[in-house]
């Protein structure tokens, strides 16, 4: 982490009217640090930027400036704060391949994590109930191995992946826990539902920002940090998504940043695997296990996690027979209760059981699918 007076170099050079950040990586590339852009003269400046930005480059911060570089030294004083310069020796090195790194990273939580090989795992916000199972499971799975999980914190696929993380890092210490990637300051939770998630991700993880502190929920921010998600990444699972769906963005970034792609596969009939279908159509690959992915990023799973399986629990024969006619596509009740031949009482009673231990799920219009 910088010391102050560089930090407030940095804070200011970010802050700085008509400096995004192609034009602050400009004037890094030519000046070296910060403080000798402030230090250097206008006709130095002139042969950089256009004349309004040189001229505000030599004005002296502005009053909310000063502020956020107030609030920020208090923020990063805290233990687990941090904040990363692209001179910082922390900074992610997997983001300076990446065509545009951010120049400053709010981190909060073990900055270990930033620097080893991670998977991103992204999908929908209104996820079915297999694909939460499956973004749990093969984030586990992936964190057991030492792959950092990497998600955006919102809810649906990515809740569920940094779930998924955490579990692993409480089973093992060589597992890589998660990296969450937000669209706010690193001094908000959003959505606010996910604040207990947030809370043990600082704790067992890391939260990771490119906004300054106090930044709200703006739209347009999301978007553009999902190619954070996906540069700090080797490369992107999508577990569910529709095709108008943000992970199609993420995936897209992936691809330009020259990451490996994976997709899960689901029905045909279901709209949250047709943007998954479409990506393995273009090239992505489908994965059915965890292992699939472990395999193409040359890993293996720890022998101990290897060899354990979860085990489903017993099923009477009157149960496995109606898992076997419903099959994974959505069913109704009495298409069902013809293939199996049962009266509908003791139909809904086995279907109840079935969804209580988690062997099936119901879906929009009293449909039924398979979960395995």
């Amino acid at each position: 982490m910088p010391a102050p007076d560089d930090l407030a170099s940095w804070l200011r050079l970010e802050q700085t009217p008509g400096v995004g950040p192609d034009t602050a990586r400009k004037l890094l590339g030519a000046f070296g640090l910060p403080e000798n852009i402030f230090a250097a003269n206008f006709i130095a400046l002139q042969q950089v930027v256009p004349e309004r930005i040189a001229h505000a480059l030599l004005a002296p911060p502005a009053e909310n400036v000063r502020a956020l570089i107030e609030a920020t030294h208090k923020w990063a004083a805290q233990a687990g704060n941090h904040v990363l310069t692209l001179a910082d020796a922390d900074y992610p090195p997997a983001l300076l391949k990446i065509p545009d790194p951010p120049i400053l990273l709010y981190a909060k939580g073990r900055l270990n994590l930033l620097s080893r090989p991670s998977l991103a795992v992204v999908g929908s916000r209104n996820a079915t109930t297999q694909g939460i199972v499956n973004a749990e499971k093969f984030s586990e799975a992936l964190s057991l191995a030492g792959l950092s999980i990497v998600s955006g914190m919102a809810l649906g696929i990515d809740t569920a992946a940094h779930r998924g993380g955490l579990l692993a890092a409480r089973q093992a210490p060589h597992a890589g826990s998660t990296i969450a990637v937000i669209g706010t300051g690193a001094d908000i939770v959003y959505p606010a539902r996910n604040r207990a998630l947030a809370h043990q991700i600082a704790e067992a993880g890391c939260i990771l920002s490119e906004y300054p502190l106090g930044m709200p929920a703006i739209a347009s921010n999301f978007p553009r940090r999902n190619r954070i998600i996906s540069g700090l990444a080797r490369g992107v699972l999508v577990v569910e998504a529709a095709l108008q769906s943000g992970s199609l963005i993420t995936a897209r970034m992936a691809a330009e940043q020259g990451r490996d792609m994976f997709a899960i596969p689901g029905s045909i009939h279901s709209p949250l695997s047709k943007g998954c279908h479409l990506l393995i159509k273009q090239g992505a690959k489908l994965v059915e296990t965890a292992q699939d992915i472990l395999e193409e990023l040359q890993y293996a799973l720890p022998a101990a996690n290897a060899a354990s399986k979860s085990v489903a629990p017993a099923l009477d024969a009157q149960a496995q027979q109606i898992l076997q006619a419903l099959g994974f596509d959505p069913v109704d009740a009495d298409t069902l209760a013809a293939r199996c031949q049962l009266d509908m009482a003791t139909l809904h009673a086995q279907l109840l059981m079935l969804e209580l231990s988690n062997q099936l799920e119901i879906l929009p219009g009293a449909l039924y699918r398979r979960l395995d």
